[in-house]
């Protein structure tokens, strides 16, 4: 992760065009170790706690060096051009390219108390129980059926009536035939803002009031019967993790208009016959 995050902050450094009068500080095998490489990758170095190695300037110096021979021989063997490879260098360049291209725009970004307050309204932090009947990635009709008769059991069992809902029968029955890792709780899934859930899980218990039980519904996980145990008050949510959710808000709306513009200017043919499964 380390040398990750190194490498793309030498991309993005040498495009900024800093690095030209360098003076060079190291040479192995015809390549060159710059100044500014050096001292950028040491005081990264320093942020990272290494146990009982000591960090100094030519301890970076020696990791720069081991990397550079550790890419020739990476070279010489073609791991470069392993496909695996290929995609991480890929998305290195994408997300060096994406932080040159929009780093002046998501600098711009400000989250206020008003739009935490405004988001909350929107979407409240729901604490829930749940019982699951997984679905596989590809399921069969016969799967798909079962596992729906199973949970439409279940809701007949305790979610017909919301005033008749019985939380302690909802844990029962939970912990016996639910297939998801939160029966050993009696299905609590605790506090969980909507960012942590799927959509049709979200949209099944938005607004829903306590004990209310959904209708079984699908997700990608399979059918779910869930109950509706808590709604959190706004003065008790995580303001650090809603100013977060607000901010990635923000910023994937300046992610959509960007790719909605370059796909205007793209030529793009999308075979629909090839996507069916």
């Amino acid at each position: 992760m380390k040398f990750f995050l190194f490498v793309i902050f030498s991309i993005s450094f040498a495009l900024s065009g800093f690095a030209q009068n360098d003076p060079i500080v190291a040479e192995v095998n015809g390549k060159t170790i710059r100044k500014s490489t050096l001292f950028a990758y040491h005081q990264q170095n320093l942020s990272f706690v290494q146990s009982s190695k000591e960090v100094t300037l030519e301890s970076s110096l020696n990791d720069l060096i081991d990397r550079l021979i550790g890419i020739e021989n990476a070279k010489k063997d073609k791991i470069h051009e392993q496909p695996e490879v290929v995609k991480k260098m890929n998305d290195v360049v994408y997300h060096a390219f994406i932080s040159k291209e929009l780093t002046p725009k998501l600098q711009k970004i400000k989250v206020t108390e008003d739009d935490i307050k405004d988001y909350y309204e929107k979407y409240p932090e729901y604490r829930t129980s749940q019982i699951l009947f997984r679905l596989r990635t590809l399921p069969s009709d016969a799967d798909v059926a079962l596992a729906l008769d199973k949970a439409t059991q279940i809701y007949k069992q305790v979610g017909v009536d919301v005033k008749k809902a019985n939380a302690d029968k909802f844990r029962e029955l939970a912990a016996q035939y639910s297939q998801s890792t939160s029966a050993v709780t009696g299905g609590d899934m605790g506090f969980q803002p909507r960012t942590r859930l799927t959509k049709q899980y979200f949209d099944a218990i938005h607004n829903k009031p306590t004990n209310y039980v959904t209708k079984p519904f699908r997700s990608q996980y399979g059918y779910h019967v869930v109950m509706v145990t808590g709604v959190k008050k706004y003065d008790e949510i995580d303001k650090k993790l809603y100013e977060k959710i607000v901010y990635d808000q923000k910023r994937d709306e300046i992610l959509a208009e960007y790719f909605e513009e370059q796909r205007e200017k793209a030529k793009i043919k999308i075979n629909k016959e090839a996507m069916k499964i």
